[in-house]
C-alpha cells in the first residue's frame, strides 16, 4: 500500500493566497528599477519619470529624505541611457514604416513627452509621408490594391481609414482615387 500524504491544502480547492505588500522603495531600489527600465524599454525622460513616480505611489519610500525622480531621471539622461531625441526618431520611424500618418506619429511623441520641437523635426518628409500611406493602402487593401469601391460611400471608408491612420485629407483621396498601382507608384516618386 503507498504511503498517504497530507496536502496544506484548503480542502475546498480554492486556494486563497495571502499577497505579501511589496517592500516600500529606497534610493538603491528606485535606482536599481529605474535602471531595469530603461534596459529593457526605449523610453523617453517623461516616460520614465512617469514610470518611477507610479511606482513610488504603489509601494512607497522608506528613504531618509524624499525622493528626487527628476534628479534620477536627470543623471540618466546625462549619463545617455535615456535620450529623447534618439527615442523620438526610433518611434517616428517605425510609426511611418507601418503606415501611419504625421498626425498619428505627433500624437504619439507627444504622448511620450517629447516637446514640440522635437516632435516637429522628425516630422515625415513629404515623401517620406507619401511612402507611409502606399504602406497602408498595400496592407489594408485600400484604393488600386484591392476591388475598386462599388459606390462612394465605399471610398468615404477607405478614406477615413487614412485619416485615422494620420494622413491628411488631400493625400487620402489621392490614395483612393488612384486608378493603379503604378500611377500610385508614380504619386510617391513625384514628392
Amino acid at each position: 500500500m503507498a504511503p498517504q500524504y497530507r496536502s496544506n491544502r484548503p480542502a475546498s480547492g480554492h486556494e486563497q493566497r495571502e499577497r505579501r505588500a511589496p517592500r516600500p522603495l529606497d534610493p538603491a531600489r528606485l535606482n536599481d528599477m529605474a535602471l531595469a527600465y530603461v534596459a529593457r524599454f526605449a523610453t523617453s525622460a517623461a516616460r520614465l519619470e512617469g514610470y518611477l513616480a507610479r511606482k513610488l505611489r504603489e509601494r512607497g519610500w522608506e528613504g531618509e529624505r524624499e525622493a528626487d525622480v527628476p534628479a534620477l531621471v536627470a543623471r540618466f539622461v546625462a549619463a545617455g541611457y535615456v535620450d529623447d531625441a534618439a527615442f523620438a526618431r526610433a518611434k517616428a520611424g517605425s510609426m511611418n514604416r507601418r503606415g501611419l500618418g504625421g498626425r498619428r506619429i505627433d500624437q504619439a511623441l507627444g504622448a511620450a513627452g517629447i516637446a514640440a520641437p522635437l516632435r516637429e523635426e522628425v516630422r515625415p518628409e513629404p515623401r517620406e509621408a507619401r511612402q507611409a500611406a502606399f504602406a497602408l493602402a498595400r496592407k489594408r487593401r485600400l484604393g488600386p490594391f484591392g476591388a475598386p469601391p462599388a459606390d462612394r460611400a465605399a471610398r468615404e471608408k477607405q478614406v477615413a481609414v487614412l485619416l485615422r491612420a494620420g494622413h491628411r485629407l488631400d493625400m487620402a483621396r489621392e490614395v483612393v482615387e488612384a486608378q493603379t498601382i503604378e500611377a500610385l507608384e508614380q504619386w510617391v516618386e513625384d514628392a
